[in-house]
């Protein structure tokens, strides 16, 4: 249910970013740009895509243990969310696009998640979001850095735009390496299988040296999804096989 309304939110976003003149040839995404699906195959795509996420929400209504009123307010607080990042108002457009990706495609995803299976929300898995979210958000706010001066011009504002060039690389180095430094909390405290994600660090500094190269710059978004793979692989293993969740309280 979560990854077809999520599917669904990218699909928003390559057609809207398309309409508004956003992709253009440099773009990452060509599925409109290079006339792979038309217009109006994207927007099929994304009603087949918000269907399917319905469908599995009702599903869950006869299936999960919590309470519709829970499950149906943050599932279609949710949706509606996904839609609005490109989509209606467009919060992408005007700078608030990175909020609602670190707090809808983390956080609210595994409080759904956690909320569907167990029938209880527990505030506290929002946290194991966080390393995630923030490393997921590190891909988008590369990519605003990259792509600032054409965004200027075509006339919306991101979070890189209003920070400039030096607050862009501050913050793509928090967001880099935050998650590193909770890992190791972890790792020490709990369990050291926490300490798995450590594996992709070097990578990690490497993509710190690009963001900091204007002419490696290009490609440090799409390298930064590869790191955000494997940082994520890494991640589950060690949430399933520690002895004990931190902070999840067991009934």
């Amino acid at each position: 249910t979560v990854v077809t309304v999520h599917c669904a939110g990218n699909v928003v976003n390559t057609y809207y970013d398309f309409v508004k003149g956003i992709d253009d040839r440099k773009a990452d995404d060509r599925t409109l740009v290079d006339h792979i699906l038309s217009q109006d195959e994207v927007v099929t795509l994304g009603v087949l895509l918000y269907g399917a996420g319905c469908l599995g929400f009702v599903c869950l209504v006869y299936l999960s243990p919590a309470r519709l009123e829970h499950l149906a307010l943050v599932f279609f607080g949710g949706l509606s969310s996904s839609f609005l990042y490109t989509g209606g108002f467009g919060l992408k457009y005007i700078a608030l696009g990175d909020v609602l990706v670190l707090v809808i495609f983390g956080p609210i995803s595994v409080l759904f998640s956690y909320m569907a299976q167990t029938g209880q929300y527990e505030w506290a898995t929002i946290f194991y979001a966080i390393p995630l979210a923030l490393n997921t958000e590190a891909i988008l706010h590369s990519n605003n850095t990259r792509d600032a001066e054409s965004d200027k011009r075509v006339g919306i504002v991101t979070l890189a735009i209003l920070i400039g060039r030096t607050g862009s690389y501050i913050l793509y180095g928090v967001l880099l390496f935050t998650p590193y430094v909770i890992f190791v909390v972890l790792g020490m405290k709990y369990s050291v299988l926490f300490l798995l994600p450590m594996v992709t660090f070097k990578q990690a500094f490497a993509l710190e040296r690009q963001f900091r190269n204007e002419s490696t710059m290009q490609m440090v978004p799409r390298q930064t999804a590869k790191l955000n793979l494997f940082f994520g692989i890494l991640y589950v293993v060690a949430c399933f096989g520690a002895p004990q969740l931190p902070f999840i309280t067991r009934k």
